[in-house]
């Protein structure tokens, strides 16, 4: 459906404490000046003090103070109102921050009344233990004996707590004893904990969006945005959290009509989303699509072969993922699996069954009765893998079908979660045979993409949800745009990274050989960076991955071989000068991935989204690599050559990028009528497939792939695309072009890429 407000670009700010409201007004002529026509923030309501990424939101009744508050929320809206821009705010509906109880008045005030509380329906908390588990304390058999009584509250250390009247007598322990809650050890949560979470973070706890009060008392503010004018559209996180995440959704379009509502939905490869009143995903599925067709499919056993070697890998990224989800399932989030066990008392082994159930699930959850077919294939192959199961397997399956029964409702909170923490935090650190493709909505068994592949799949976006958003980098991606675009080019020199990696192993060894090839395609494919972003990188990856170290139980010998192995890079000359070589070998033709990615997105059906600074090369790892400042009066100075006429060179400063970003968003924004439709445009001559071009009616976009092989070739010879006889201006070089047949080499002359507009 059309989308009164839709944008025809936006652009993400992170904004933050150290970079709020006044800093983002000032950006808004350069974003009117790039081209975009919304600006696209990150959470605004007020959250918990000094947070990072204001996901963590404690007050849905204001604009966050620490951000400018109101005064500058407000003095946003007239500079965006200036600048002819709209805004596109984050969301999050599912989870509100809990990490500080007293900036949190809801919170509070459950913490202090229990059930008795206005607030208890708020949160989605299991009375039927009585108190309300919080698990801060230190793993010590007396950490009780550190509480104190002070200023009529319950404090340990730093943090605080309230006390229920008429219960503040006698020691800090007895009164402990008598609240509505209970300070336990922190390691208990997992199993232990009594109210929703997010995922498996016990600071986020989560809220009952399902039920109309709290609804409205949680988007009331939002909504006044919108009503004001401020807001245009919406983009809701992490839906698959909600009990109802449809009902929800309708609730939201009805409340906010014409808004364009995005959803942090993420797609397995060919799963369809439900029909909800929405505009589509925040762009994970495109941005798997349009890397994958930059990749080189036909070098896949190459990398199988290495992976082999370097690893002695024989679990297939199948069996690899079933382990790491039913591992979450039982450990990190046993305690979700308990309160599902207690609505089946019935059922022997209940648990196991619903783990196993998760852990073999497809994608991440379904909308009941929306994506039962996944159930039944999560079904079948729980019963194949655990035949011993199959009479609780079927009795929990029985009442799982049930779009009205408690079981059902949770579980289908429950595998969202256990796929995002097993895969996405897990795995994709496990398996690392190529990891341009271990990319959030993506599957890394899937190698590569092709080009009808690809047309077919975009073809049916535009069918389907012409208005999504597209990306290619998010504040969660796993590496940025450029990085992958990089790292593509290793799929066409299988042979020359065989012979590299297998040399650097062994020159800094390290135990665990999966995470040494992770690390290893990280340098390569951000350098140069410095020595202290590769070692937090490395520290993340070797937590999140979970085999030599973790996060809640790190282990410090292995840490200090990670530590020793990062440094040899830096410190070993030898090597240092190899890695340098390798990776200036992969970066020319990595500007050329990395400019037919872009403009790729930035044309293809949907709303492009240009993350922080990527409008020149970025070459960022996984948060919080992603979230440094950018220089933006750099990138001021930039356009304002650009718009002065100059023809900018493909080099390290990234102006080509610039160009590429700036002209195909201004075009998009003063043209949208260009770009209603899509048409493959196949490419004729010995080269062909090296060309990706596609009409989007009165608009051709051109890009070259697979770069190494094209230079193989020998370049473009007489490959050829067929237009029809109109005259086209190309739009970077301000050259224009008559007849039916283009030679591609001409075309291609300055750039790896080419945009025409039809005259």
């Amino acid at each position: 459906m059309p989308h009164a407000n839709q944008p025809s670009g936006t652009y993400r700010v992170q904004i933050r404490p150290d970079f709020g409201f006044k800093d983002t007004a000032e950006l808004a002529d350069y974003l009117a000046d790039l081209g975009v026509s919304h600006l696209y923030t990150a959470p605004i309501l007020t959250a918990v003090p000094d947070s990072e990424h204001s996901y963590d939101v404690v007050d849905h009744t204001k604009a966050n103070p620490a951000l400018g508050g109101e005064e500058g929320r407000l003095a946003l809206k007239a500079a965006l109102d200036a600048a002819g821009l709209g805004l596109v705010v984050d969301i999050v509906p599912n989870h509100a921050g809990v990490a500080v109880p007293a900036a949190n008045p809801t919170w509070w005030d459950v913490l202090k009344n229990g059930q008795d509380s206005p607030y208890a329906k708020f949160y989605d908390i299991d009375w039927s233990r009585g108190r309300l588990l919080i698990p801060v304390l230190a793993d010590e058999p007396d950490a009780l004996d550190q509480l104190r009584v002070e200023d009529g509250e319950l404090r340990y250390f730093d943090k605080r707590y309230p006390i229920a009247d008429g219960t503040g007598e006698g020691t800090p322990r007895e009164v402990h004893d008598r609240q509505h809650y209970e300070l336990v050890d922190w390691t208990r949560g997992d199993a232990e904990l009594n109210y929703r979470r997010f995922f498996a973070i016990v600071d986020l706890a989560g809220l009952r969006v399902e039920d109309p009060e709290v609804f409205d008392v949680t988007h009331r503010e939002i909504l006044r945005w919108y009503a004001e004018g401020a807001v245009q559209g919406l983009r809701v996180d992490h839906p698959d959290g909600l009990r109802d995440p449809g009902g929800y959704l309708q609730r939201l379009h009805e409340a906010a009509p014409d808004a364009w509502l995005v959803v942090e939905k993420i797609l397995e490869p060919g799963e369809e989303m439900p029909d909800w009143p929405v505009a589509g995903t925040t762009g994970y599925d495109a941005m798997a699509d349009v890397c994958g067709v930059f990749v080189d499919a036909t070098t896949e056993a190459f990398f199988d072969t290495l992976d082999h070697h370097l690893t002695g890998g024989e679990t297939s990224w199948h069996d690899l993922v079933h382990q790491t989800k039913y591992h979450l399932a039982t450990t990190q989030l046993a305690a979700e699996n308990a309160r599902m066990c207690r609505l089946v008392p019935e059922v022997e082994r209940a648990g196991e069954a619903l783990a196993e159930l998760a852990a073999c699930f497809p994608v991440y959850r379904s909308y009941l009765p929306f994506g039962a077919r996944h159930l039944a294939r999560a079904r079948s192959e729980a019963g194949r893998r655990r035949p011993g199961l199959i009479p609780a397997l079927d009795q929990v399956t029985a009442r799982l079908r049930n779009p009205s029964d408690e079981l059902a409702q949770r579980f289908q909170q429950y595998t969202g979660a256990v796929m995002a923490k097993g895969v996405e935090d897990t795995a994709f650190y496990r398996y690392t045979r190529f990891t341009a493709r271990n990319e959030v909505g993506n599957d890394p068994s899937k190698f590569g993409v092709n080009l009808d592949e690809f047309h077919n799949i975009t073809h049916d976006r535009q069918r389907r949800w012409p208005a999504g958003m597209t990306s290619l980098s998010t504040h969660d991606t796993k590496r940025s745009e450029d990085v992958r675009a990089r790292l593509a080019v290793l799929s066409e020199l299988p042979g020359d990274w065989t012979e590299v990696v297998r040399r650097w192993v062994r020159a800094a060894p390290l135990p665990d050989p999966a995470l040494a090839h992770l690390i290893w395609q990280a340098a390569v494919g951000a350098w140069p960076l410095d020595r202290e972003r590769l070692h937090a990188y490395a520290l993340k990856s070797a937590r999140e991955s979970g085999v030599g170290t973790s996060w809640t139980r790190p282990d410090e010998k292995f840490e200090n071989a990670l530590r020793q192995m990062v440094d040899r890079i830096y410190d070993d000359p030898q090597l240092h000068a190899e890695v340098s070589r390798f990776a200036e070998s992969i970066t020319e033709p990595g500007w050329s991935n990395s400019l037919g990615q872009k403009l790729v997105q930035l044309t293809m059906p949907g709303v492009p989204d240009v993350y922080q600074g990527t409008e020149l090369w970025d070459f960022s790892l996984v948060d919080p690599d992603n979230r440094r400042p950018v220089d933006f009066g750099a990138r001021r100075e930039m356009l304002a050559r650009l718009d002065d006429g100059w023809q900018p060179p493909v080099d390290a400063t990234g102006a080509a990028k610039l160009l590429v970003t700036s002209r195909t968003l201004r075009l998009r924004r003063q043209r949208p009528e260009l770009f209603g439709a899509y048409r493959p445009v196949y490419a004729e001559g010995r080269v062909a497939e090296h060309v990706l071009a596609f009409d989007r009616g009165g608009v051709v976009a051109v890009a070259t792939r697979l770069p190494v092989g094209l230079s193989r070739h020998g370049g473009w010879h007489d490959t050829a695309l067929t237009l029809d006889g109109h005259t086209w201006t190309e739009v970077f070089t301000n050259t224009s072009y008559g007849g039916n047949r283009l030679s591609v080499a001409e075309l291609l002359r300055t750039y790896p890429v080419a945009l025409l507009v039809k005259e």
